[in-house]
């Protein structure tokens, strides 16, 4: 990926960020999610958010709210993803993973190649190709 493009999906998750529910944590997580398509660029961005519950057990990370709100509208061939996290109300002053369950999802759809960048801002970031964060990633081939 492009640096410029990289930004931008970064700007993008930190934009996502400030619409994160968490009440219980304080730790607010914003997704961008990049899809396969050939369109222009902002198009082709599906944002998300962490959305906390009481429960916790409800709680829905911002990566899968990118994942799932793009899957539900027809979408499921993704190229990055960038994922920025910390305090509410702050900037981020460290790099956010994803968490094993979204890891997982992203192994439902995308391919050992697809970017996962990691973000504190713009100038600040770390890229990884998923195979990299989930190596033998267990997916529909060890269903067969």
């Amino acid at each position: 990926m492009k640096k410029e493009s990289i930004e931008m999906l970064i700007e993008a998750a930190l934009d996502a960020r400030n619409n994160s529910y968490c009440p219980y944590s304080g730790y607010a997580v914003g997704a961008a999610l990049l899809t396969a398509e050939d369109k222009d660029f902002e198009s082709r961005i599906y944002k998300g958010c962490n959305v906390e519950n009481a429960s916790y057990g409800a709680t829905n990370c911002a990566e899968r709210t990118a994942i799932f709100k793009a899957v539900s509208e027809g979408k499921t061939e993704f190229e990055a993803i960038a994922i920025t996290g910390g305090s509410k109300g702050e900037n981020p002053k460290d790099y956010a993973f994803p968490c094993g369950v979204c890891r997982q999802v992203m192994a439902e759809f995308c391919g050992k190649d697809f970017t996962v960048i990691v973000a504190i801002s713009t100038e600040e970031y770390k890229v990884f190709k998923f195979n990299e964060l989930l190596p033998e990633a267990f997916g529909a081939a060890n269903m067969e």
